[in-house]
């Protein structure tokens, strides 16, 4: 793979300005595409195969109204008055009116014959029915809808519309969420000492971006593509795009500060950081499309969605990024006497000349001194000169030892601080993430509602009234579809013998009068539950009427299905629930399969493999307690808490995986390096470990803030997953990767790195660390940093 990605990066930087050429082409492409076709999204959640899936598509045929979806109209009357008056019934009744010639509304069911007035009769809640799903409903239908609430305003009564027509709407990047790109441009500052540098990431980046959404939206066109699968393409394309770019870039910089001639820097770049860009890229993808088996739309979209971005990410990485280098050439390459000249000095084994010299110059006097002393006391001129060539070069020697150790960065000073008891720090480190993951326990899962809009919105309002007013069941209704055994006057009994045996059980608060169709003998009843649509007993309450299923057929002689919003949400949620522990298996054992493969060792693969498990328990531990039990729920800007999103654990674990194996690559590879070099297992942890800490650091801060940035969005689906990524990135970089790997890799010894041959002679050998490109024909003469900067002038 080396080989072929080194001949990739030298073909792109000859080639620049074609490989420039055809990336905007594609760029101009994909947004031309998307002025053509345009498209639009769709937050319907579908779960193909379910018993409330498969009587939703039934009921369609006789009550399309019943099976699309509706809004809510809430009146509220001033204090002391009621909706029952003249004047509010006037208004009330003009404001029905408006609502029915509004677009496509097919049938609106006024507060009277729902029976939805209050017991004070402050209070009434009038439905207006869809005969198409919320994804179908136009632009501005819903403000159509809103705009007739004027003639019961006028009347003075206080109005607010909601309801199930009423989802998460299209993620707009704010100040907030762009304030990620910020701080990533501090961290790439800081870490190359050089604005062209840092900026070629970010560059990339965009144009990765750009590309991926622009194509995406393009799409949506004429496939489903949720509002939460672009949010996820813009996060993941964003942090990945950044984190690649900046493997690569700095693997060349450090190059060109040793020396190194700016193309065949760029072909080696490619070769090596690219390499594990291409591996952390291929697993975060297979991840991603791993999605695919759990059999929801949705979540299929947004896991190829992602992938899609984090592919062009990876294609970003190897192609238009070298031939970038093309274009900047030595510009590149540290200052002389910089910071990062010297690490790169030190990383290659050498020591600046201006300590050298200086180191050199004093041990060249002090051995004079002590020769000339030692001269006369044996009198002889050959002892002065041994002695001083002796106590020169060892002073040398010594300075050299003393420079590098100055040089050494702060990673390679706490890969030491944690190898030097690495029992202890496993068993401490261990112990604070199962101590994390703890609330983990407690998890629900759910899929979001109205209740968890943002406070002040026309939805939540809605929301808290009629959950205040008449009850939380009244925003999650259930729609029960009785099929008789007979049509006519008979399948109409047996319909309504169905609803009075609904309203015996418990947990029912309401059961309204059937919705008949005589020509097939399917009736629509309406069942409010106790509780609200995310609640446990909802769940309950469903499952009991799906296990009476049988015996209500027997006493009545008809069939009946639990459907409705938020009986799909129940059943998507379930599905979600089963399949985790499945797709888990297939992520961990993916795991250790690519981990075996590309560092050809038994211990790292399970010891990566139990890290990123407790980094995902931790992540869910820290989910449970924010948005569920509320721990800074306020500072968080949590608008209600409650069960999490329901397909949250499958995307942390997918996005999560790749990340994790990202770092772990690039630690691990460069304590492999040190290793097959020197044969000393814990000097290789700590000198791998202050090589790539510095890259990994950088690279975890800027995933972290990038999707921290976007917990700042008031979207109830974007807020916990951006949330647990940014918490997941931050404990899997630090804790995981840069203290407790060092610490196990130590603790093991050479024992880290074996592997029985039978199984070696069998496993290809992937090459991630780029060793057959070390090879003397391969190489071009180096010229010295000073030509290079001095030609780059």
């Amino acid at each position: 793979m080396a080989t072929w990605l080194y001949r990739l990066g030298l073909g792109a930087y000859r080639r620049r300005r074609l490989v420039l050429a055809a990336w905007l082409a594609v760029l101009t492409g994909a947004v031309c595409a998307l002025l053509v076709v345009g498209g639009k999204l769709d937050n319907e959640f579908t779960i193909p195969g379910s018993e409330s899936q498969r009587a939703q598509d039934t009921m369609a045929e006789d009550f399309p109204a019943a099976a699309g979806t509706s809004a809510q109209i809430v009146f509220t009357a001033p204090e002391g008055a009621k909706v029952t008056d003249p004047r509010a019934t006037q208004g009330i009744q003009g404001t029905l009116a408006a609502a029915q010639d509004a677009p496509q509304v097919a049938a609106v069911i006024p507060p009277d014959k729902a029976g939805t007035v209050t017991p004070d009769g402050r209070t009434a809640l009038a439905q207006v029915n869809y005969d198409v799903s919320r994804s179908d409903l136009d632009d501005g239908t819903l403000d159509s809808l809103e705009e007739t609430t004027k003639a019961a305003e006028e009347a003075g009564l206080e109005v607010s519309v909601g309801g199930q027509a009423y989802g998460n709407g299209v993620l707009t990047p704010s100040v907030l969420e762009l304030l990620g790109v910020v701080v990533a441009l501090a961290v790439l500052a800081l870490t190359f000492g050089s604005l062209l540098a840092a900026g070629m990431p970010l560059l990339t980046a965009f144009a990765g971006i750009g590309t991926g959404l622009a194509g995406l939206l393009a799409l949506s066109s004429g496939v489903t593509v949720s509002s939460t699968a672009l949010s996820l393409a813009l996060m993941l394309g964003l942090a990945v795009g950044i984190d690649y770019a900046l493997f690569v870039l700095s693997r060349h910089r450090t190059q060109l500060a040793q020396g190194m001639e700016p193309r065949e820097s760029a072909g080696r770049a490619v070769g090596t950081a690219g390499s594990a860009v291409v591996f952390a890229g291929t697993t975060v993808v297979i991840a991603l499309v791993g999605l695919v088996v759990v059999r929801i739309p949705f979540l299929t979209v947004m896991g190829l969605s992602a992938a899609a971005t984090v592919l062009i990410a990876v294609l970003v990485a190897v192609t238009l990024l070298p031939a970038l280098f093309g274009l900047a050439g030595a510009r590149l390459a540290p200052r002389p006497g910089s910071r990062a000249a010297r690490r790169a000095a030190v990383a290659a084994g050498e020591v600046p000349a201006g300590i050298t010299e200086k180191a050199t110059e004093q041990a060249t006097d002090e051995a004079s001194g002590e020769a000339t002393e030692q001269a006369t006391e044996e009198a002889t001129g050959e002892a002065t000169q041994q002695a001083t060539e002796e106590a020169s070069g060892e002073a040398t020697q010594q300075a050299t030892e003393q420079a590098a150790a100055k040089a050494s960065v702060m990673g390679q000073r706490w890969a030491r601080l944690v190898t030097r008891r690495p029992l202890l720090v496993v068993v401490g480190t261990v112990a604070a993430l199962v101590t994390l993951a703890l609330p983990a326990a407690d998890l629900r899962l759910a899929l979001p509602d109205n209740g968890t809009a943002a406070h002040g919105t026309s939805q939540r309002e809605t929301y808290d009234t009629v959950d205040e007013a008449f009850g939380p069941g009244f925003n999650g209704p259930l729609l029960v579809l009785a099929e008789a055994d007979t049509q006519g006057q008979a399948g109409q009994q047996q319909a309504a013998a169905v609803a009075g045996r609904l309203q015996e059980l418990p947990g029912v608060v309401k059961v309204g009068q059937p919705q008949y169709a005589p020509e097939s003998g399917r009736a629509v009843i309406q069942v409010v539950p106790e509780g609200g649509p995310q609640d446990e007993s909802t769940q309950d309450l469903v499952d009991t009427i799906r296990g009476d299923a049988s015996a209500i057929e027997r006493e009545t002689g008809a069939a009946v299905s639990v459907t409705g919003t938020t009986a799909i949400g129940i059943d998507v949620s379930d599905r979600l629930s089963a399949s985790l522990l499945p797709y888990a298996a297939v992520v961990v054992g993916l795991c250790l399969i690519l981990l075996l493969l590309v560092f050809r060792s038994l211990v790292v693969p399970v010891k990566a493999t139990v890290g990123f498990l407790l980094s995902v328990a931790a992540s869910f531990g820290a989910v449970v307690a924010v948005f569920q039990w509320g721990w800074l729920a306020d500072a968080l800007g949590v608008a209600r808490t409650g069960p999490v999103v329901s397909f949250l654990p499958i995307v942390l674990m997918a996005v999560l995986f790749g990340l994790a194996m990202d770092y772990e690559v690039f630690l691990v590879s460069s304590m492999r390096e040190e290793w097959v070099r020197t044969g000393r297992a814990r000097d290789a942890v700590v000198d791998g470990a202050g090589q790539a800490s510095r890259v990994v650091t950088a690279a975890a801060l800027i995933m972290f803030f990038v999707f921290a940035s976007f917990v700042t969005t008031e979207d109830a689906i974007v807020k916990p997953i951006a949330f647990s990524l940014a918490f997941g990135v931050l404990v899997d970089a630090f804790v995981v990767r840069m203290t407790l790997v060092p610490a196990v890799l130590a603790m093991v010894g050479r024992g880290a790195w074996w592997l029985p041959r039978g199984l070696d002679r069998l496993l290809p050998d992937l090459d991630i660390e780029g060793a057959r490109l070390h090879q003397p024909a391969r190489t071009e003469p180096a010229r010295p940093l000073t030509e290079i900067n001095a030609g780059s002038g």
